[in-house]
């Protein structure tokens, strides 16, 4: 039988048949010593085949096959560091929740997200949320980031979950599509969610005054179908984002502004560091590249860790 992983908790599969059917599936245990480095070798969204066998007369399929992905979102694993996880796969885009405070969302986060989903060949939208709880000052800086994201060929929208602020236009971009959800703790996945889909009814819960920090509601990936012809991935919050699997030289190509620029180096292979006629320093002095992506740039090219501690808006 073939099918599409919904859930994974990380032992036990929730895998829907072609003709609609859930099974819990576990895997063959030959998956797990097949060199893949990655914490979870079956992702929610993988297309599966199985086989369905009757244990104490009960159904439990057993998942043999996983068929090529088309793209997926990876990253370090936490504490793991030479290990990887693949949070969803077989995606059609990702909406990456921002905001401003409450939890702050930092521009090294943001960008290391984006440069994944490049990667990866995951269309990334950027959705700016709680725009209703900001004063004028903060709806200043909250603008400001979404133009240094417009800037790079990034779609942003200003959303709020809680008041359904262009939540329409979210679930109209939806249509016909699997979307990831994803963000730190605290941002409003889960209530966004619920306000795109009530019946799902979500758990949601208070940030932590202490460390200004979301409380995890989501334990595991999951995805659901919805009604109005899309499905969702509703995934955990993310800490810190660890890139992998990127060479140095590639690296540009995956922030769509440097690409853009990259024939007009001196150099077909410029790190855009300390070579001579580099069009993207040329544009960064000039104000057309921002300086918070070029940081983050020289911080994944050096292979620092995501330390959440960045200025929000690097200064020159």
């Amino acid at each position: 039988m073939k099918g599409t992983v919904y859930k994974s908790t990380g032992s036990w599969y929730q895998v829907k048949s072609e003709a609609g059917t859930f099974y819990d599936c576990r895997i063959k245990g030959k998956f797990r010593i097949k060199g893949i480095k990655s914490t979870n070798p079956v992702a929610v969204g993988d297309r599966v085949e199985f086989d369905i066998e009757d244990k104490e007369g009960a159904e439990q399929g057993v998942i043999k096959k996983i068929e090529k992905r088309e793209n997926y979102i990876i990253r370090k694993s936490v504490n793991l560091s030479k290990q990887t996880h693949i949070i969803a796969s077989n995606i059609d885009q990702v909406f990456l929740l921002v905001t401003l405070n409450n939890p702050p969302t930092l521009t090294t986060f943001i960008d290391r997200f984006l440069v994944t989903a490049e990667a990866y060949h995951v269309k990334a939208v950027l959705l700016f949320n709680k725009v209703d709880s900001y004063n004028e000052d903060e709806l200043v800086e909250v603008k400001y980031l979404a133009a240094i994201y417009r800037n790079a060929g990034y779609e942003c929208i200003g959303i709020s979950a809680t008041t359904g602020k262009n939540v329409d236009k979210v679930k109209e971009m939806m249509l016909g599509k699997t979307s990831m959800f994803a963000g730190h703790s605290g941002t409003g996945k889960s209530t966004l969610i619920n306000a795109i889909e009530p019946g799902l009814n979500l758990k949601t819960s208070q940030i932590s005054d202490q460390h200004k920090q979301g409380q995890h509601t989501t334990t595991f990936a999951e995805m659901f179908d919805l009604s109005f012809d899309a499905r969702i991935i509703d995934t955990p919050g993310i800490k810190g984002f660890g890139v992998v699997e990127i060479e140095r030289e590639e690296l540009g190509d995956y922030f769509p502004e440097f690409f853009e620029l990259k024939q007009d180096c001196k150099f077909h292979n410029c790190l855009h560091l300390e070579e001579p006629k580099c069009a993207v320093k040329d544009a960064l002095e000039e104000g057309e590249i921002a300086w918070s992506r070029y940081k983050s740039y020289l911080q994944i090219l050096e292979g620092e860790e995501d330390n959440y501690r960045t200025d929000i808006y690097p200064k020159k």
